[in-house]
């Protein structure tokens, strides 16, 4: 009876609403993170000690900036990185100004993880490619990646699921969508249903990128 008059509460038109400001968020980021983490995976793989670009001066520093804004909490990075998400988005509110700081966040994460399953590629298999004549382009494109697919794709749903607890913590400062209401509705306004039902959207929406993530990986995996 309780939950009953609670679910009252709840215009379910606003929860659609956020829903699909959700989906908008983790999409558009996870995009543009897969984009740059990948590039940025890949050059820390192949700059590092005993790689096909080794330049270790260069693997230090771009070590360093992915350590530092792996570092920051996304609540502090999203307020100092304001101006930037004003200048890019033209605004640091709703769906459009919560993009720019969750790729800031994710994809330095999403790099290590790039660089961490490149790193257990077997090198002989690398060094068979060499000698049969293989660019480094091609090495990277028709060896790496492809040795590297199951893990890869274990780490963007790693990455996803990342994405949609930041897309929740951006509601502190009106980035829209789930958390942003459970925020305004569930703690400003006291109305627990609603912050129930925001949950039980999140857990869903993590199930469902966790199970397709899985699923993924058990497809291109070899063993």
């Amino acid at each position: 009876m309780t939950l009953r008059m609670s679910l009252e509460n709840i215009v379910w038109s606003e929860v659609w609403q956020a829903s699909k400001d959700t989906l908008k968020m983790v999409g558009a980021s996870l995009l543009f993170t897969i984009i740059i983490g990948l590039l940025l995976g890949i050059v820390l793989f192949l700059t590092s000690k005993r790689q096909l670009l080794a330049q270790p001066v260069v693997y230090f520093l771009l070590s360093l900036v992915v350590n530092i804004l792996r570092s920051v909490p996304f609540i502090i990075l999203m307020i100092m990185i304001m101006p930037v998400t004003k200048a890019i988005t033209g605004t640091t509110l709703g769906v459009q100004g919560s993009i720019p700081p969750l790729v800031v966040a994710a994809a330095p994460f999403f790099a290590r993880l790039v660089e961490t399953s490149l790193r257990e590629v077997d090198r002989g298999v690398i060094e068979a490619a060499q000698a049969m004549g293989a660019s480094r382009l091609d090495i990277v494109r028709r060896v790496l990646l492809l040795e590297a697919r199951p893990s890869l794709l274990a780490g963007v749903t790693i990455t996803a699921v990342t994405l949609v607890s930041y897309t929740a913590m951006s509601g502190v400062i009106g980035g829209g969508g789930l958390g942003d209401l459970a925020l305004r509705y569930g703690y400003q306004r006291f109305q627990t249903d609603v912050m129930v039902v925001t949950v039980i959207l999140l857990v869903i929406l993590v199930q469902l990128l966790q199970m397709a993530g899985d699923y993924l990986v058990r497809r291109f995996s070899r063993k």
